[in-house]
């Protein structure tokens, strides 16, 4: 099994990066048949990449693909949308590392927990600040994989 998970700023300007991802999620699905893909669904990229996904798995339904959106913490949307969330995503994690932590620090722990688990990073990051761009400076240190198509532009 491969896992892969999702960074990138909330905002997306560029049109192209749809077939950018698109494209980097094919190559990502040719040698296993077991893939993970992590989302924190929090912006345009991460919505961009689970689409892909869900476009994937449709594309080849003879591999075993899952799209799990990963939660810093219990939300009541999560209850309250419950059949839309289930419809979207495979399962709905909330790590245990997380439990008890400040929610202002939440999300920074999120995405790490989310890299430590992946293989690899498919990013879209063009700025050098911000939660994406913190999340891949931490999978570099831990020598995780980072495929930036920002860096493609």
């Amino acid at each position: 099994m491969t896992v892969y998970t999702f960074a990138g700023h909330r905002e997306v300007f560029l049109s192209s990066v749809k077939q950018d991802i698109d494209k980097a999620l094919s190559e990502m699905v040719q040698a296993e048949d077991d893939y993970v893909f992590f989302s924190g669904g929090m912006g345009d990229f991460d919505i961009m990449c689970e689409a892909a996904v869900r476009r994937l798995k449709k594309k080849n339904s003879d591999l075993n693909i899952h799209l799990n959106l990963v939660l810093p913490y219990m939300t009541n949307q999560i209850n309250r949308d419950k059949d839309y969330y289930e419809s979207r995503f495979d399962d709905i994690i909330i790590p245990m590392d997380l439990m008890g932590v400040h929610y202002k620090s939440a999300i920074k722990k999120r995405n790490c927990w989310m890299v430590d688990q992946a293989d690899k990073v498919l990013a879209y990051v063009y700025r050098d600040f911000g939660g994406a761009f913190d999340t891949v400076k931490y999978a570099l240190r831990t020598g995780k994989p980072v495929l930036n198509l920002a860096e493609k532009e």
